[in-house]
């Protein structure tokens, strides 16, 4: 029960408010308030860390806030907070529907229906692949990205395929990789077979030879093009001809900003033929006709503020093409692709979440079409229930999330807007250094992309190995137990012979199949024994650590319980049969005991003795510890577990090599 306060008049508080004499002197408004300045906010992120030891007490003002930032693989500093006066003297972003476009293309943005959702077929039979289109067109699919030829069905078999399929209703956007011309020429055909008017057919032709080259090392002439692009603008209001997909640079490790330039030069590229012809193919279109028939295709990945940032900067960044080549328009066509290589065979449940957040940010980004694909796609043919979830999730971001209803939701945001304008400065000065050794194709051919895409993987690849960047379900939170999905097996993937392809979560999964290979042969994992010191407050956490980074590679921990003596460890080492031992506890135990326990097991049989923990103890071989090459220490146990596989661990006898 409550009382009236004493200062309250009797009968209760007045109708029109407590009168200014109960109001305590005390009592600040908020509006009232100092503003906190940018050195007041620093100054209390540095007590912080200065409490948790990351920073020195006489460590400078600022000490702390530049703790918390970080580098992207392009070299952009971001900081952890960003203010009105961090946003001051950037280009103006514009409005939507105007250029530079940043804020999107249109000036209604995707209201009031949403963004184009467009689900990818890739299914060689062409009566499975028939039945998987109506039922995605049925059930919320807006567009069909159709592969085709060595990416999908026969190119013959289009009539049967889109045998029901309303074309000037759902587009379809082909994907025949080397068989791109028949494929267009072969769906131009079957539309005026259907009587589709030319200002009514919707759809993508696909062309793109500079694709094409970018995965295979080789394809036609840009020039190729010009035939089929020049007919579509004379005759298709509605009809683009030309891709130009910068997807194969992400998928070989790219990073964005190298992803972003590259498509500026490709498209540049295909620009300059449909512009300026050749003597043969007697193109010369105008600017805005040949950039009408140019549709983009960008990756949208989990890192979510930089695939909102970076479709915003490829819109600013194609405007500015355009302006230097005196046109003021169109704004960029794109179409966001859930990036294929995030998603994992291993728990591939969580790749419903990647793919809601990839999703998410390609929509927020204003992508004019996304693409998500479905959870399995990764292990094999996607079944209907996994094809469901996949168009779901756009569904209910369109639907009951509502992201379509705000045009630019991230505009203004500091952080996005800043990132935006790095992001668009790192990818102009990568276009110009394209362009400077001859364009897209000249760089492609003289290894100029590939070398620069390989120091930026690199970069991603100590990332994954170190785990620093997690893969859930893979190389954190592994589930050794976890149930298979099982999936008809998709055919040999197409030989790249350009970029390679670079799926982070593969070197976890190859150990993970090589465990699944000897449970079947032995009926046991792969084991390293967690020698475990004292009781169960001070291994716990150590043995947590450790047992979860040996799993992402398929190996089991087990481990010796509460222990008060090497004896007890041995004993416990005898009975695992492992021929590796990870010591697991607390520094101060290891200090009385780790080196005295090491040697114990070495002379039980251990072959490798490692330590979770950082130091420096005799008889030890190596250290787990945060931002460790988990991908090493799981090499180095597989080879002590089976030496016959690496003759560099116990090699053999003078006499019996």
């Amino acid at each position: 029960m409550s009382e009236t306060p004493k200062d309250v008049p009797e009968g209760g508080v007045p109708e029109g408010g407590v009168p200014d004499e109960f109001v305590p002197d005390e009592l600040v408004l908020a509006g009232e308030f100092d503003a906190p300045s940018r050195d007041d906010w620093a100054s209390a992120v540095d007590g912080v860390l200065r409490k948790s030891r990351r920073i020195g007490e006489d460590a400078p003002l600022g000490a702390g806030v530049e703790k918390l930032a970080w580098d992207t693989p392009d070299g952009i500093h971001v900081q952890p907070l960003y203010a009105a006066e961090d946003v001051e003297g950037l280009p103006a972003t514009g409005v939507p529907g105007l250029a530079p476009y940043v804020r999107g293309d249109r000036a209604a943005g995707h209201v009031p229906d949403g963004w184009d959702v467009r689900q990818h077929h890739a299914l060689a039979d062409p009566e499975a692949a028939k039945l998987s289109i109506m039922a995605d067109l049925e059930c919320g699919v807006s567009s069909i990205w159709l592969g085709l030829g060595p990416n999908g069905a026969p190119v013959s078999s289009l009539a049967t395929i889109l045998d029901e399929v309303l074309l000037d209703l759902a587009p379809v956007v082909l994907d025949a990789g080397p068989e791109a011309e028949q494929a267009a020429e072969a769906f131009l055909d079957l539309a005026g077979r259907k009587g589709i008017a030319g200002d009514a057919l919707l759809g993508t032709l696909g062309l793109d030879p500079i694709g094409l080259r970018t995965r295979t090392g080789s394809g036609p002439d840009v020039a190729s093009v010009v035939p089929l692009a020049t007919r579509v603008a004379n005759d298709f209001a509605h009809v683009r001809a030309i891709v130009v997909d910068a997807t194969p640079v992400h998928e070989a490790g790219g990073s964005d900003a190298q992803e972003l330039g590259f498509s500026l030069a490709a498209g540049v590229e295909y620009l300059r033929a449909l512009i300026a012809g050749d003597s043969a193919q007697q193109a010369d279109l105008d600017v805005p006709t040949a950039a009408r028939l140019l549709e983009f295709r960008y990756a949208a990945t989990t890192e979510q503020f930089p695939t909102i940032a970076k479709l915003r900067a490829a819109r600013r960044l194609w405007s500015r093409v355009l302006e230097a080549s005196g046109a003021d328009g169109p704004g960029q066509v794109q179409h966001a692709v859930v990036a294929p290589t995030l998603l994992t065979r291993r728990d591939p449940w969580v790749n419903i979440l990647r793919g809601t957040v990839s999703g998410f940010a390609a929509g927020v980004g204003g992508a004019d079409a996304v693409t998500v694909p479905p959870f399995d796609s990764a292990i094999g043919q996607s079944e209907a229930f996994s094809r469901r979830v996949a168009r779901n999730t756009q569904s209910l971001l369109i639907e009951e999330s509502h992201l379509a209803r705000v045009i630019d939701p991230a505009g203004g945001s500091w952080y996005v807007e800043h990132l935006t304008d790095d992001l668009a400065q790192a990818a102009w000065a990568f276009f110009q250094e394209i362009e400077g050794a001859g364009g897209a194709v000249a760089a492609l051919d003289s290894g100029l992309v590939a070398e620069k895409v390989a120091e930026v993987r690199a970069i991603r690849e100590k990332g994954i190995a170190t785990r620093k960047v997690p893969l859930t379900g893979v190389s954190e939170f592994p589930n050794l137990d976890e149930k298979p999905v099982e999936r008809t097996p998709l055919p040999a993937p197409v030989e790249r012979g350009g970029l390679p392809l670079y799926r982070p979560a593969e070197a976890y999964e190859a150990y993970r199949d090589r465990s699944d290979a000897v449970l079947a042969e032995k009926g046991a994992r792969p084991q390293a024994f967690l020698a475990t010191l004292g009781p169960l407050a001070a291994y716990t956490a150590r043995a947590g650590f450790a047992r979860n980074l040996l799993q992402a590679g398929g190996i089991a921990g087990p481990e010796a319980g509460p222990t008060e003596a090497a004896d007890e460890v041995v004993k416990a080492f005898a009975e695992s049969g492992s021929p590796v031992a990870v010591l697991c506890s607390t520094d101060a135990l290891y200090a009385e005991r780790a080196e005295a326990t090491a040697a114990a097991l070495r002379e039980a049989g251990a072959r490798t003795v490692l330590l979770a923990g950082k130091g420096s103890y005799a008889g030890v071989d190596g250290y787990l510890y945060a931002g460790c090459d988990a991908l090493a220490v799981i090499g180095d146990v597989y080879a002590a577990l089976d030496p016959a596989v690496d003759p560099a661990v116990d090699p053999a006898p003078e006499g019996e090599k």
